[in-house]
Parts: C-alpha cells; structure tokens; sequence
C-alpha cells in the first residue's frame, strides 16, 4: 500500500504540550504541509472525530497525555483523571484515525521496561517490540503498558517512546535542566531521548 503524502497535520498537544510545541515548529517550516493544532480535548471522542472532520489531516501527531505536576507522582491520587486522558484518551485518538484511514503518531514513553533476570544489568540484553512492558512501579507507567499492547492492534499507528528527554535549550523540562538540580543521582545506565534528533526525523518526510 502506498504511503499517504504528509500534506495537513494535525497536532494533538500542540497548543500546550512542550513535545508537541516543537513538532509544530518543525512542521510549519516544511513547505507543502499545513499544520493545524487541535482544540479537542482527547478524552471527548464526539469532538475529536468533529475535527479530524473539519480538519481532513493526511497525518495525527498525538502528543497529548497526562504526566501530573508537579511530577508523575501525582497520577497515583488521581488515577481515574489519568484513565481519562492517557488509555481512553489516546485509544479515542488511534480508533477514530484508523477508522479513517489517518496515520497517527504518538509520542509515548520508555518508562515501561526495567531490568529483569532475562535483561540483567550489564548483560547487553535489550528489550524488543515484542517484549511484554514489565514496569508497572508508578501508575503513570502501567497504564502506559496497557495503550502499548492495545496500540499494535492498528495498523495506522507508530508508536515513539521518549525516555528522559534532553532539548537543545535549558527549559524546566528538558532532563539536563532537572538533574542538575538533583542531590544525589543513581549511576544505573538508563535510555534518554535527544529530541532535536528525534523529532527531526519523526515523522516529517
């Protein structure tokens, strides 16, 4: 099947999402592609499919999801708001676009995995896309798990994971910026995602 022509993008977590603000920028600058930043909340379906209507995309950016402020920690007080918006929310967003025949990339996270007996520290053993999620330790990250294994069943949809992202500026939520703030840091090697490579390449043509 020939791949639809990036021509009209649609931005899910454009208008206030950091990771979803830079991949409007990069959009807007490519000639030939409209970019519009979604006014929809995910959670509501009735709206998202009005304006994957009006809108038309030939292609979703689904950055949008909850992520707690003043850190993660706080999805585990308010778990339904978290079921809401990052499982009902970003299922919303894949269905309709499939349903549609959108292609739909959503930006999701690495913190999913951890080192087991079968990927021990130091082993060089990495996980796979078929590997099952195996860290569940903070609710932020288990219903994470679950929109992995729900999103293999459409076939319009990537799945990014961004771990620890770095930008190329100092901004609060770049992970350079909050770790110097740190006391302590543990030396466990870990994955980190440098954005400006990539967004850049993800999935503008």
């Amino acid at each position: 099947m020939a791949e639809t022509p990036m021509t009209r993008v649609l931005i899910f977590g454009g208008k206030t999402g950091w990771i979803g603000g830079l991949m409007a920028d990069l959009v807007k600058k490519e000639d030939g592609i409209e970019c519009f930043l979604a006014e929809s909340r995910i959670e509501n379906r009735a709206d998202v499919e009005a304006e994957l209507d009006k809108v038309k995309p030939s292609h979703v950016l689904m950055s949008a999801g909850i992520t707690g402020r003043p850190n993660i920690d706080w999805c585990e007080d308010h778990k339904p708001e978290t079921i809401r918006t990052n499982v009902i929310g970003t299922l919303n967003v894949a269905d309709l676009c499939n349903m549609k025949n959108i292609h739909c990339t959503i930006y999701a996270t690495g913190c999913i995995f951890k080192y087991d007996d079968e990927h021990a520290l130091g082993s060089g053993v990495g996980f796979t896309e078929e590997s099952f999620p195996n860290f569940a330790e903070s609710f932020y990250s288990e219903t994470k798990g679950y929109m992995e294994q729900m999103l293999k069943c459409y076939p319009k949809c990537m799945i990014l994971r961004v771990r620890m992202p770095i930008s190329d500026d100092l901004i609060h939520r770049n992970f350079v910026t909050k770790i110097v703030k740190y006391e302590r840091v543990v030396n466990i090697p870990n994955s980190m995602t440098v954005l400006t490579e990539m967004l850049s390449t993800s999935p503008i043509p």
